[in-house]
């Protein structure tokens, strides 16, 4: 008896589903209004926002709006119409891969319509079922779900774990050369939860002993780190050792869309081989020229990246000082650990929002393990010292009220409420 599709589906929401009746609208899918920035609008009530990955404040800043709206009045949201490689190409499009692949240090580079869709597919045409891949354990769903449509093997390694990473990639090496393939390793410039770097540095010096090519995801690094803001790489002092640099254009750039760099034979293999690509339609002229300004932005002034870092720092020592758990963290990416269940992290996000006007991204389980609460922060050169010390200050709040059960209680009252 064949079952039907949609059984399990009904039976089983899956691990973030199954609380959607009692988190939807307000702890995921919330709906944020007014101009983007820290001061927002939630549910009628101004909140000061720490849950945009607008890092530079550029989604706002006045001359990005101008190129935005000038591009919309001259070209509208249909310009290109059709697949690149049909009669979606433009001068545009060929001028920001010029300057994106100048500013990252490669050679050439390939503008893609969407961060998630483009890495997949760049995955995908990197490898045969002869290759085997290796990549870290904490690499974001875009990468998973690109590794999932290799047809040959691969190998995860221990989170930025460089024993881990040595042993895999001889595993690798033995199979690579028994299937007569290649080896693709898989890192992040910056992993979005918990905020470290990529052992980018000790990677490629791996490659002088080993025979691999390395993908990275640089999608928190970009216009953040390094000198010029050329992302993790720069930052380390490696970006040469990277074979094929990725970004997105969500984060820093504000915007939509994303690009690869490499050197030109690699990008002139993927331009006729990446599926998403290929078979999708351009990258709108909006959204391109809308770019090339906030690209023009990074490149002729370090302010808004100063800004960032003082934010950054700010943020960072104060949470430390106060004696709270960051991690790791060596990025603007801040997260805070703290203990208990997934009832109590609801009740006390609900009180940061409703009487601290502070909205930020709560992640629980299954992302991070059992009994652990991640309150992921964001801060951005929009952000003031004020908005900090106000944030400080509730924190130190929130903490007591954990520590001393009143959370716990408000939980437990709600569940018999509900029974």
């Amino acid at each position: 008896m064949v079952k039907d599709l949609f059984e399990r589906i009904q039976n089983n929401k899956g691990p973030l589903g199954k609380w959607a009746s009692q988190a939807e609208g307000y702890f995921v899918f919330p709906k944020l209004e007014g101009e983007l920035g820290p001061r927002m609008q939630f549910q009628g009530k101004d909140i000061l926002n720490w849950s945009l990955n607008d890092y530079l404040g550029l989604a706002n800043h006045p001359e990005v709006r101008k190129a935005d709206t000038d591009a919309a009045i001259q070209y509208g949201a249909a310009y290109p119409m059709g697949a690149r490689m049909m009669s979606g190409h433009t001068n545009a499009h060929e001028q920001l891969e010029r300057e994106l692949a100048e500013f990252v240090q490669k050679e050439s580079a390939y503008l893609l319509n969407f961060g998630y869709q483009g890495i997949m597919s760049c995955i995908d045409a990197l490898v045969t079922k002869n290759d085997i891949i290796v990549y870290d354990v904490d690499a974001h769903a875009c990468i998973i779900d690109g590794v999932r449509l290799h047809m040959g093997k691969r190998f995860t390694y221990k989170h930025n774990d460089l024993e881990s990473m040595e042993k895999n990639l001889q595993r690798a090496t033995k199979m690579a050369t028994e299937t007569g393939g290649g080896i693709l390793f898989i890192t992040e410039g910056v992993f979005g939860m918990r905020g470290q770097q990529g052992k980018l540095k000790e990677i490629v010096e791996m490659k002088k002993k080993y025979n691999f090519r390395l993908l990275v995801d640089d999608a928190h690094g970009f216009g953040t780190l390094g000198k010029t803001g050329a992302g993790a790489g720069e930052e380390q002092g490696c970006q040469d050792g990277i074979d094929v640099y990725f970004s997105t254009f969500a984060k820093s750039m504000a915007s939509i869309g994303a690009f690869l760099a490499a050197d030109k034979d690699i990008i002139d293999y993927l331009k006729y081989n990446l599926r998403s690509q290929m078979f999708a339609k351009a990258l709108p002229m909006i959204q391109t020229v809308g770019a090339l300004k906030r690209l023009e932005l990074l490149r002729k002034s370090s302010e808004l990246k100063d800004k960032l870092w003082e934010n950054v720092n700010a943020l960072q020592g104060g949470l430390k000082s106060r004696g709270f758990n960051i991690g790791d963290t060596n990025t603007c990416v801040t997260p805070v650990y703290l203990e208990g269940s997934i009832p109590e992290a609801m009740i006390m996000v609900n009180d940061l929002r409703e009487n601290y006007g502070i909205f930020l991204s709560i992640v629980v389980y299954p992302v991070i393990p059992k009994g652990i609460i991640l309150l992921r922060m964001i801060p951005t050169a929009s952000h003031t010292l004020a908005d900090i010390d106000e944030t400080l200050a509730a924190f130190e709040a929130i903490r007591e009220k954990l520590l001393n059960g009143t959370y716990a209680k408000i939980a437990e009252a709600s569940v018999q409420n509900v029974e």
